[in-house]
């Protein structure tokens, strides 16, 4: 029997959200939890949204580190 106020949906939801977050691809993620449609899925990928934003442009990395070394003159 689970704890009061944690049902298996929520587990669940847990779960493919870590797995998500963990980077295992959606597909993956839709045939693990047996959704009929990819759609259904796609509801996890909100937590990417946060790992996009952190993404640094190898650009904007190397112009940083060139003024990094120029600084340093």
């Amino acid at each position: 029997m689970l704890p009061k106020g944690i049902s298996f949906h929520s587990l669940r939801n847990s779960y493919a959200t870590h797995l998500v977050e963990n980077g295992i691809d959606v597909t993956f993620v839709h045939h693990l939890l047996g959704h009929n449609d990819v759609r259904t899925t796609l509801r996890y990928t909100h937590v990417i949204q946060k790992k996009i934003n952190n993404i640094e442009s190898p650009l904007d990395r190397a112009l940083q580190l060139k003024n990094e070394k120029k600084n340093e003159k």
